[in-house]
């Protein structure tokens, strides 16, 4: 027989994994539908849209949950922060040159500014 306060502390634990599951189903819905904004505005597919927004997560040093929100809002809103702004178009070259090939990789990374 599990004792009361073992019993309370078990049911703390299984409610708090039961909000981070809700937060994580949420999260990833999000994140589906960022993807969905990039392969529509870029032309990509599905993975290279999830190579996008990891790229610009790590570079802006923003969750990922937070860049989807970004792009997810983008086409009714029109705008996106800055952070996010600037480091797009290096992601989206990036993954492209990465589909090419790795020779137009190697170049990219040359010519790209610091």
């Amino acid at each position: 027989m599990i004792g009361c306060d073992e019993q309370a502390d078990r049911t703390d634990a299984l409610r708090e994994e039961v909000g981070q599951l809700r937060q994580a189903l949420v999260s990833h819905a999000l994140v589906d539908q960022a993807i969905g904004v990039v392969i529509a505005a870029a032309g990509l597919r599905p993975q290279q849209g999830w190579d996008v927004l990891k790229h610009v997560s790590q570079h802006t040093n923003t969750k990922m949950r937070e860049v989807a929100r970004c792009l997810v809002e983008w086409p009714s809103s029109g705008r996106l922060p800055d952070a996010i702004r600037r480091a797009l178009p290096a992601a989206l070259r990036q993954v492209r040159a990465a589909a090419d090939g790795p020779g137009e990789e190697r170049e990219v990374r040359r010519t790209a500014p610091g």
